[in-house]
């Protein structure tokens, strides 16, 4: 069963986990946060939702990266914020203009 139906996420939420799992500075603690996906299960979701090549790459991007890891953040790097964090409130992304 995949990761996706297993969670019961829908396209919206399906769509931000990606996003954030490509972003550098979010930390695969706060997809757990926010989603109750562990790393190995985001691994394993990105896997089932990407084409073969461009998991490979996002594999590639995010091992061993300092920063999609809390513990092993520097400190200097701090808390990023996302131009679409404002917008978005309990995982509910409100009416955006595009």
């Amino acid at each position: 069963m995949k990761i996706a139906d297993q969670f019961g996420f829908n396209e919206r939420q399906v769509d931000r986990i990606i996003s954030m799992a490509w972003e550098d500075r979010t930390t695969f603690e706060a997809i757990e946060y926010q989603f109750g996906l562990s790393e190995k299960q985001v691994i394993k979701f990105m896997q089932e939702q990407m084409h073969p090549r461009n998991w490979r790459k996002w594999r590639a991007r995010v091992q061993g990266r300092k920063t999609k890891h809390a513990k092993l953040k520097n400190a200097e790097v701090g808390r990023f914020r996302s131009s679409m964090q404002r917008q978005i409130t309990g995982n509910r992304i409100s009416k955006k203009k595009y």
